[in-house]
């Protein structure tokens, strides 16, 4: 028998029940192996004066009472007896498990594994134990038809073909000496039946750092064969005019501007394709140094694109490239512009004449031809796929490639979810700002919070209305957005024009209305979440979300955002009565402060990555021992190790390393 033999040649076990190990992706006795428990039932007895309330434990003690079966209702029964221990007597009960009390003899020692309830001094019975079972049980996650016994006995059986023997070590000596740990087959049988926790404990250890390192393994091996690629562009940027540049801004670059910026020219004129995230908290001055990069593309003679997710904030960069660079050609590049319009933009951007291009997804039609493109800028990333990122490398000569996005991710995400990336971090807000001011407050209390939105009015500011989130029904969002919107009509009167914009509108629809609210034709605009990300109205000072403990803390932040981006004293007041701990948690967290990067950790503590990311769409992959928060200290070692070993441009050829290569090639990463 080989380890990639079917289960089916296990003894005792046939094709059918091989055939139901396949729901849970078992296929070989190898898999049985590495098929690890998610936790143990800890079957050591304990003492009554251990218990805590709720707590699942192994009692024993000696039968005091014969058993009693109560019936009430169709199949409904409880067992119910006694027991003592010490002098303690604990009344123990067992629903629906009648059959068990002939196991149930008066005066015999008994040891029952249950639910301690500390109010009545008893204990819920899940199973009776004939004598205390090994301390530490594995507990593994099953699918239909396949039960604990049934999984515990493949596996079992697995252990008893002798096949363990034959598993390779699939990490080097060097750091299994470095880092203290177990080899493969002694962590594989520990993590399966350890001897205690201790040994357990180790066990996972090696197991984690090993899912961990292959991982950043696989990331690093992937950054360095991006930055070795010889086909990148060289952009010999005018470090003068570009300085000139930077000087005559009307603010100074913070440090962490000036630090991405630097970050950003190297890998310009480093002749390796840039692949690089710019990543800031909203406010921050993403903007300008994305457009500085842009001025350093267009001082080496080349044109830059600027790609955002909609016409709005394509019009709002391109103003904005126009009042810093009056001397350039700046084209805007969207679908609802004029066809004449569009035309020019179009034969400007293939001659030559235009040296930086804003737009839509417009950007990337096949009828857009450059003249000599050589650095593309994606804004808000996670809205643009990979097959768009490859369309705009073919449109000029491999470009470099920056994306931007407001939405802070922390570390420990940023390392993980763009690990083939290099990551620079804007963390530091410009000088002068005002931190905006956020309130909590209950529904009960919206009476006082309207009436001060009047005197805010009366200083002539504008105000975001956020109706609340009803999850999955668009149609329940609209109809509350509605609800609210008439409410302030009927509340504000003619002292203010209440503005709506919904989901269902038309995007030129809701365009117009948000341009109207930028002019400050109306006061008060009422929204469901659409409201844009990045969107400019400096005068708009006060955000009031309803119904705030629906959101996330990602999503409540970019929502506060959206105001305190003029000199004014900007407020976000959050409107909500938590039903749970979490929600207090939000609301709380958000008050505490404005850092985005502060509440994206928190947010991940509350709600773990798969649920920020989704884990599926984002390509972090599902671990089966490993947490990417829990295990955030291995993963930088993992990181730090991995990234040592690909700095070698020869470590393919070093016989230390041979056993990673051939990991690597078995799971198909490698070619």
């Amino acid at each position: 028998m080989k380890l990639q033999d079917p289960i089916a040649a296990l003894k005792g076990f046939g094709p059918k029940s091989a055939e139901k190990f396949a729901k849970l992706g078992l296929f070989t006795i190898e898999d049985l192996f590495l098929y690890f428990p998610f936790r143990y039932e800890d079957f050591k007895s304990k003492s009554v004066f251990e218990l805590m309330d709720g707590e699942k434990a192994v009692m024993t003690g000696t039968v005091v009472t014969p058993a009693n079966v109560q019936y009430y209702g169709f199949k409904r029964n409880r067992l119910s007896f006694k027991i003592k221990q010490g002098e303690a007597v604990i009344a123990v009960s067992f629903f629906n498990q009648p059959y068990l009390a002939d196991k149930i003899e008066l005066g015999s020692e008994l040891a029952v594994f249950g639910k301690w309830e500390a109010a009545k001094s008893a204990l819920t019975g899940m199973k009776v134990l004939a004598q205390v079972e090994d301390d530490m049980q594995p507990v593994y996650h099953v699918a239909q038809g396949i039960s604990q016994a049934a999984l515990v006995k493949a596996i079992k059986a697995a252990f008893d073909s002798g096949l363990l023997s034959e598993l390779r070590e699939s990490l080097p000596q060097e750091l299994m000496d470095k880092y203290r740990l177990m080899t493969r087959q002694e962590a594989v049988a520990a993590m399966h039946f350890p001897r205690d926790l201790a040994v357990y404990k180790q066990a996972l250890r090696r197991v984690k750092f090993e899912e961990l390192f292959y991982f950043q393994m696989n990331l690093q091996a992937l950054k360095a064969e991006n930055k070795s690629e010889s086909n990148g562009l060289i952009i010999s940027y005018d470090r003068e005019k570009l300085e000139d540049k930077v000087s005559a801004l009307p603010f100074p670059l913070t440090d962490a501007q000036r630090r991405s910026l630097d970050e950003i020219l190297a890998d310009m004129a480093s002749g390796s394709h840039m692949n690089r995230l710019l990543q800031g908290d909203v406010g921050s001055g993403k903007t300008v140094i994305a457009s500085l990069a842009m001025y350093a593309a267009y001082t080496a003679g080349l044109q830059s694109a600027l790609m955002v997710p909609t016409e709005i904030l394509a019009e709002q960069h391109f103003q904005s490239l126009t009042e810093l660079f009056p001397d350039l050609n700046v084209a805007l590049l969207t679908s609802g512009m004029k066809a004449a319009v569009k035309r020019a933009a179009m034969t400007g951007i293939a001659d030559g004449s235009v040296d930086m291009i804003v737009g839509t997804h417009s950007l990337i039609q096949d009828a857009v031809s450059y003249h000599n493109l050589g650095l593309v800028i994606t804004d808000e990333q996670h809205r643009f796929g990979v097959n768009q990122r490859r369309v705009f490398r073919e449109k000029g000569n491999n470009p470099d490639v920056l994306m931007m996005t407001a939405t802070p991710i922390p570390r420990t995400l940023a390392i993980t979810a763009f690990g083939e990336m290099d990551v620079s971090i804007i963390d530091q807000m410009p000088a002068g700002r005002k931190p905006i001011i956020t309130r909590w407050v209950k529904h009960q209390q919206l009476d006082t919070v309207l009436n001060w939105i009047k005197g805010e009015l009366a200083k002539d500011s504008q105000v975001y209305f956020i109706s609340p989130l009803i999850e999955e029904s668009e149609a329940m969002d609209l109809k509350n957005a509605v609800a609210l919107h008439q409410e302030l009509v009927d509340y504000f009167g003619d002292s203010a024009t209440v503005a709506l914009m919904h989901g269902r509108m038309k995007n030129d629809e809701k365009d117009a209305i948000m341009q109207d609210f930028k002019k400050r034709k109306s006061q008060i605009l009422v929204s469901t979440t659409v409201i844009e990300v990045g969107v400019n109205v400096p005068n708009a000072t006060v955000m009031v979300i309803m119904d705030a403990d629906r959101f996330g803390l990602s999503q409540l932040h970019q929502l506060r955002g959206r105001v305190g981006r003029g000199d004014k004293q900007s407020y976000a007041i959050l409107v909500a009565n938590p039903k749970n701990e979490t929600g207090k948690k939000r609301m709380t967290a958000m008050v505490d402060t404005t850092d985005g990067f502060v509440l994206a950790e928190e947010d991940l503590k509350m709600r773990g990555s798969g649920e920020i990311f989704g884990t599926r769409q984002s390509g972090i992959p599902e671990f089966k021992a490993a947490d990417l928060i829990e295990d955030y200290a291995i993963l930088e070692e993992a990181r730090k190790v991995a990234g040592q070993i690909v700095a070698d441009k020869n470590w393919k050829e070093d016989s230390r390393w041979q056993v990673i290569l051939a990991n690597l090639a078995e799971k198909g990463n490698f070619d």
